[in-house]
């Protein structure tokens, strides 16, 4: 498997962040959350974007650091969520606790999260 996050890969496109807020389903595993919705006019199977919240952090250096951990938990586990898409799919990721977990924490939780959403669809 291809262990990167390429530019198509990444999601940009306003109105698929709209859509995503408006249409999104959920999953949760504490701290993490994957908002996702599945569009039929997208020419790659998947669009990841992530988000840190200013609530629990208020340096952007420390959001920064938390991005920089879930784009890497993504680029190194995304063939879980790759090899049983049906369906292009646009996918938010979520850190939401003031919690300062570690780089082995977050990359386990990410897994059980990515399993979960295998298993829900």
């Amino acid at each position: 498997m291809n262990h990167t996050y390429p530019k198509t890969e990444k999601l940009k496109r306003k109105k698929y962040i709209d859509l995503l807020f408006s249409e999104g389903r959920t999953v949760t595993k504490y701290p993490l959350r994957l908002v996702y919705v599945p569009v039929k006019d997208l020419d790659v199977p998947l669009q990841m974007g992530v988000s840190v919240s200013k609530r629990y952090f208020k340096k952007a250096v420390d959001r920064n650091y938390f991005k920089r951990i879930l784009r890497e938990c993504y680029r190194l586990n995304k063939e879980l969520l790759l090899n049983d898409l049906k369906e292009p799919y646009v996918m938010m990721f979520f850190y939401q606790t003031k919690e300062r977990l570690t780089y082995q924490e977050i990359e386990e939780k990410t897994k059980k999260l990515f399993e979960k959403f295998v298993e829900k669809n």
